[in-house]
């Protein structure tokens, strides 16, 4: 037999940016300018530079964790799932740390260009973004290792990201914003605790203390359930209540898809969780989708 081919430089780049994981970033901007355009208040220019300070940010947090992880033994040539660039042998550790750092710069200065325009104070958030996406799985006690992972990305990945781009368009932040937010927090969730649950015993023998090694596969998978009740519940309570129109209840017809993807979380075999992964991401996708033509009608 021959040689395995080796991977193609880019290629290895653009699958440790984790295109997967970029709806994590992209819907919660989309739901929150449905928001803004729902109440007639848009502002383009803002608008844009949210959006990317958000895929900024997510690819930032991949580059830093594809480094971190390798340089901490939890990611190694032999790992399950998706090709790591450190790991792969392709690309220098270094480089990928160089790149963690330069992406989060370009979220840096496009963060302080949407402060100037609205409010300086964004400024503030911008930074604790920043610090809290390298300290996740960097510096001396990353706060990826010991079970908080869930609550960086339902923070800034959810409620964060949705209410600061209604804030950016609006200068206020309404109670749709915020139920818009818990969903698409909850989305990012579901998609980090399946990344953890296909990860469990290698990041259990690299002491990676997430919640699904700290807890096991059952209550990880709980876990998912309830992150997507909470994303089909959120939208019914903003419609119910008035927050939102009623047609912002459409997100639940995404249901049917969340139903296939926790059958699927019963698997050990990474193929599946790794497809799961991906069509919760692509729910989080319709749930923004669903939740913008809702707003609109």
């Amino acid at each position: 037999m021959g040689a395995q081919r080796q991977p193609r430089p880019a290629a290895v780049w653009w699958l440790a940016a984790r295109p997967a994981t970029l709806a994590a970033s992209v819907s919660p901007v989309l739901a929150g300018t449905a928001v803004a355009v729902h109440d007639h208040q848009v502002r383009a220019l803002p608008g844009l530079g949210a959006l990317v300070v958000a895929i900024a940010m997510q690819i930032g947090v991949n580059y830093a964790n594809d480094y971190a992880d390798f340089v901490r033994g939890a990611d190694t040539p032999n790992r399950v799932g998706p090709l790591r660039a450190a790991a792969s042998g392709v690309v220098r550790p270094e480089h990928v740390r160089m790149a963690a750092i330069a992406t989060f710069g370009v979220a840096a200065v496009f963060g302080l260009a949407v402060s100037l325009a609205t409010d300086w104070r964004l400024l503030l958030i911008g930074a604790i973004a920043i610090a809290a996406g390298w300290l996740y799985t960097g510096g001396p006690k990353p706060y990826g290792y010991l079970g908080l992972g869930e609550v960086f990305v339902f923070c800034f990945f959810g409620l964060f990201a949705t209410a600061g781009t209604v804030y950016v368009h609006e200068l206020r932040v309404t109670p749709a914003a915020w139920a818009a937010g818990v969903a698409t927090g909850s989305l990012a969730c579901a998609i980090l605790a399946i990344n953890n649950l296909r990860d469990i015993e290698t990041d259990a023998g690299a002491n990676k203390r997430t919640l699904a090694v700290r807890f096991g596969r059952g209550p990880t998978r709980a876990l998912v359930g309830a992150c997507f009740a909470a994303a089909l519940i959120a939208p019914l309570v903003a419609s119910g209540v008035g927050w939102a129109p009623r047609f912002a209840a459409l997100p639940a017809l995404t249901v049917s898809m969340m139903f296939r993807v926790v059958g699927a979380t019963a698997s050990r075999t990474p193929a599946v969780l790794v497809d799961a992964l991906k069509r919760t991401a692509v729910i989080e996708v319709w749930w923004a989708l669903l939740w913008t033509v809702g707003m609109l009608l």
